[in-house]
């Protein structure tokens, strides 16, 4: 069944984010104190674990939170969805795919500068929050009609 991993935050722009046992997620505005939260639409970023699990072959000791991803999935296939597609995070959360990947920022991040590669940019998810909740590792996460 699939799930979510893990949570993360950052409370500013361009730190690492931080696993947290539970968070917050407020409709049309993202995670309660993470950075990259407001009237956007990447508000919630979304990455496999088992994209991440291929990166740490050459870095093990990569942490969570590692990629600037808010939510780190299990068990389901990221790359099947499209913009539009909706998620349902547990029995509350209901979240949008706004983009899929994004552009990084100087030439890359340290992992693609260590790897020569970034799973973010070509797999990362990013979402709207339709509706909020409490979001935590375990929850499971089906994608909505």
């Amino acid at each position: 069944m699939a799930h979510v991993e893990a949570v993360c935050i950052s409370e500013k722009k361009g730190m690492v984010k931080r696993e947290r046992a539970e968070v917050v997620l407020k409709a049309e505005w993202g995670m309660e104190n993470d950075a990259h939260a407001g009237d956007w639409h990447r508000q919630v970023s979304l990455l496999a674990g088992e994209s991440i699990d291929n990166v740490k072959k050459v870095l093990p000791t990569l942490k969570n939170g590692a990629f600037a991803e808010n939510i780190i999935t299990r068990g389901i296939d990221l790359t099947t969805l499209k913009v539009g597609d909706r998620l349902q995070v547990g029995k509350e959360i209901i979240l949008e795919i706004t983009q899929i990947g994004k552009e990084c920022h100087n030439q890359g991040c340290v992992i693609k500068k260590t790897t020569g590669d970034c799973i973010m940019p070509k797999e990362g998810l990013f979402s709207r929050v339709v509706r909020g909740g409490l979001a935590r590792p375990g929850d499971t996460i089906t994608t909505q009609p």
